[in-house]
């Protein structure tokens, strides 16, 4: 026993609309009337044509009265109540009480809240038609359901006039004992007939179930000969294993001894390569040079010849720019040729190696 539950007990009577109000004091001390009455109200709200016994001046009649309460509430509200507590009349019939009020007290909060939502969505114009289509698709096979089981009836009842007739013939002749020993005759043949082919069945069945295990361990004799022989291959050592291996760390160190002289090949190639490079500057440079040289040189000659002031003989003077010329065309021929010379030895030296 709590204020809580008190307070709750209280609360709940006067949302559900006792006839009287009720305060937290009346349950310090027991008060047997008052419990009495709210449990007669309660047993009303669930049933209004419940018969309770209206007696409770003698202890007797407490007993009854209380044993009456409980059984209703067990059988119609399944909730089940200790009499012991409600027989006291105190706090602690509270809290039996209280298992009744809440399933009123919760079902007027639901039907509060959907009458919200009715109201809700009476105002709502918007009406979502997508969470009803399984309802719809539902509703339209019940439809047609319905449609030829109605169909169907009417052909039956349609035919019962006739079938009336028969009925009422078949059961109004009187069945003679040759004809139903006959009957019954052929029921038991055909007892015996299906007797017949269950055995017939079963006896097949353990055939079948014999031939499937010799199956069985025929299977299992060729998987255990397999696996001692995959031991066996396991164990026994291949003979061409000692030259598979010899061969393999022969190919290893031919291998390392390709991969050392390609990499030292790939080496000599680039030096040769920037040796030429370099060669073919030099050269360039060389050629520069003695044509630089070759300029400076007819230059001079040129500046020599135009200041001599020997005027007399004019002929002399050209034979001698001639002969000039003669020698610097010879001196470019010459070092025409120590240049073709070198190139030509590099490129034998070339070839030699």
């Amino acid at each position: 026993m709590s204020y809580r539950e008190l307070r709750n007990c209280t609360e709940m009577l006067r949302a559900l609309g006792f006839r009287r109000l009720i305060s937290v004091e009346n349950f310090r001390s027991p008060n047997f009337p008052l419990v009495a009455e709210i449990l007669a109200w309660l047993v009303h709200r669930f049933d209004p044509k419940a018969d309770l016994p209206t007696d409770i001046d003698t202890e007797q009649d407490r007993v009854i009265f209380i044993r009456s309460v409980a059984q209703f509430m067990a059988a119609k509200a399944h909730v089940r109540l200790n009499t012991k507590r409600l027989y006291q009349s105190d706090g602690y019939a509270v809290q039996e009480i209280l298992k009744g009020l809440s399933i009123l007290y919760a079902a007027i909060q639901n039907s509060d809240g959907q009458n919200i939502y009715e109201e809700h969505s009476e105002t709502t114009l918007n009406f979502d038609v997508s969470n009803k289509i399984s309802e719809l698709k539902h509703i339209r096979s019940l439809a047609s359901e319905i449609t030829s089981r109605g169909a169907t009836l009417y052909d039956l009842l349609r035919r019962e006039v006739d079938l009336r007739e028969t009925r009422t013939t078949i059961i109004n002749r009187q069945l003679e004992l040759t004809e139903v020993e006959l009957g019954m005759r052929e029921a038991i043949q055909a007892c015996d007939d299906e007797v017949k082919r269950n055995q017939v069945s079963i006896e097949n069945v353990d055939s079948d179930q014999a031939s499937l295990q010799a199956k069985i361990e025929k299977k299992k004799t060729g998987l255990d000969r397999g696996q001692k022989r995959l031991l066996t291959l396991k164990k026994v050592r291949p003979a061409f294993m000692d030259e598979y291996e010899k061969l393999e760390q022969d190919l290893r160190r031919q291998y390392e001894s390709f991969v050392q002289k390609f990499i030292s090949l790939s080496y000599l190639e680039n030096q040769l390569d920037d040796y030429d490079r370099h060669e073919q500057e030099k050269m360039a440079e060389r050629e520069s040079a003695t044509m630089r040289m070759l300029e400076r040189l007819r230059t001079e000659e040129n500046r020599l010849g135009s200041a001599a002031e020997d005027s007399d003989d004019s002929e002399d003077d050209d034979d001698d720019e001639d002969d000039d010329d003669d020698d610097d065309e010879e001196l470019l021929k010459d070092m025409k040729d120590k240049i073709v010379e070198k190139q030509g030895k590099k490129s034998a030296g070339k070839g030699g190696q």
